[in-house]
């Protein structure tokens, strides 16, 4: 078995170096950055609680508030996120129109979220067209033409059949970080109170110009604890963990680092990266293919639920022991305990999945020089408690 693995993996690599190879070819390799946002689609009557839930557990904060033709968008930041390379959130319910991501939305638990996941990750480009160029000569699918929003020009591929994401591409004209478009009509709400989804009121509007029914700021000071998106897991079937990591590859300039495999669990968790300092992007898969909710592992349970999706989001967070007590103080519910110890070099948890947006939470704190990514044993806890959900 051990050996068997080993031949995977080294399998693996010897692809991934191809495809590094065609990206120098290309011309492809140096125009694809670091992640700008992600874009998170809610249920229409979900998308304030969403927001409310996003700033009560983390560090975001509001920033607009617009409309297009066929989406309402709410924009999250970090403060400081330029210097942390933070992503933003795009919190996003379509007003009308088709959803590409409409039938891998589909599953067996998934039944009254049609429209929700996260469904795209946004990298950014010095150069959209020559981009757009390349891939299209590899026949890749975009959901559209490439859109100019005024201070920004944008394209995404269609959902993939691995991974159900799809891979959004920017490149920023104007000012940096503002998503709406000169088309878009601004959402303004500063006679309103807000109210988070408890119903306690928290403040009333002024010059932030917040939405109604959501927080500006969290009701106590673990948000200032929580820095930026470390990274996001994504969870594929057995069958399709290697053509899941081949693909972003193609799409992006991020290289398939290592795996950690727990076969007691039936898993494999691999990390793609781009550098040591941007967010990662995580797959996790099982080592053979589902075969029932009782023999099979929870990462392949998951799937079998939920359909291919990003299972969590990890959030870079400072003193985590005093963090998780407010969290939980604040009525965030988790699905164990803290795992790890400075000793190992980092502590991680794993939120309940919401009931927003699907997505489990995750904060992860790294100490000192620890210069890993992931401990076995750390993985092993959290994908284990993942047959909680």
């Amino acid at each position: 078995m051990e050996k068997d693995l080993q031949e995977r993996d080294e399998a693996l690599r010897r692809e991934a170096a191809s495809v590094m190879d065609w990206r120098k070819l290309s011309g492809l390799e140096g125009l694809v950055g670091g992640l700008q946002a992600v874009i998170v689609n809610t249920e229409e009557h979900l998308q304030n609680a969403a927001v409310d839930e996003l700033i009560r557990y983390s560090g975001l904060k509001f920033a607009e508030e617009f409309e297009d033709r066929e989406h309402r968008t709410i924009v999250l930041k970090f403060p400081g996120s330029d210097e942390f390379r933070s992503a933003d959130f795009l919190i996003r319910c379509r007003l009308k129109g088709d959803n590409p991501f409409r039938s891998v939305n589909r599953a067996a638990q998934t039944g009254n979220y049609p429209n929700t996941r996260l469904e795209t990750f946004v990298f950014e480009t010095c150069d959209i067209e020559r981009y757009v160029s390349i891939q299209s000569q590899e026949n890749v699918e975009f959901q559209s033409e490439m859109l100019d929003l005024g201070n920004c020009y944008f394209i995404q591929t269609v959902p993939s059949r691995f991974t159900g994401n799809a891979i959004g591409f920017i490149e920023w004209e104007g000012k940096r970080g503002v998503y709406s478009s000169p088309k878009s009509r601004i959402i303004s709400r500063k006679s309103q109170a807000f109210v988070l989804s408890s119903g306690r009121p928290v403040e009333r509007a002024g010059s932030s110009g917040a939405p109604a029914g959501i927080s500006v700021s969290g009701p106590s000071s673990h948000p200032k604890s929580i820095r930026w998106l470390d990274h996001a897991a994504t969870r594929v079937r057995a069958q399709d963990r290697d053509p899941a990591i081949l693909e972003f590859m193609r799409l992006t300039n991020y290289n398939f680092d290592f795996a950690i495999y727990v076969r007691s669990l039936n898993s494999i968790t691999n990390v793609a990266r781009l550098s040591s300092l941007d967010f990662a992007m995580v797959f996790t898969s099982g080592i053979t293919p589902f075969v029932s909710q009782q023999e099979s592992g929870p990462t392949e349970k998951f799937i079998s639920n939920f359909g291919p999706r990003v299972h969590h989001i990890a959030f870079q967070t400072e003193e985590i022991e005093s963090t998780v007590e407010a969290l939980r103080k604040d009525g965030l519910e988790f699905l164990l305990d803290l795992v790890g110890s400075p000793e190992e070099g980092l502590k991680q948890i794993f939120s309940q999945p919401s009931r927003n947006t699907l997505l489990v939470t995750e904060y992860i704190h790294r100490y000192g020089d620890f210069d890993g990514f992931f401990t076995k044993s750390n993985v092993t806890n959290l994908t284990a408690a993942t047959a909680k959900q």
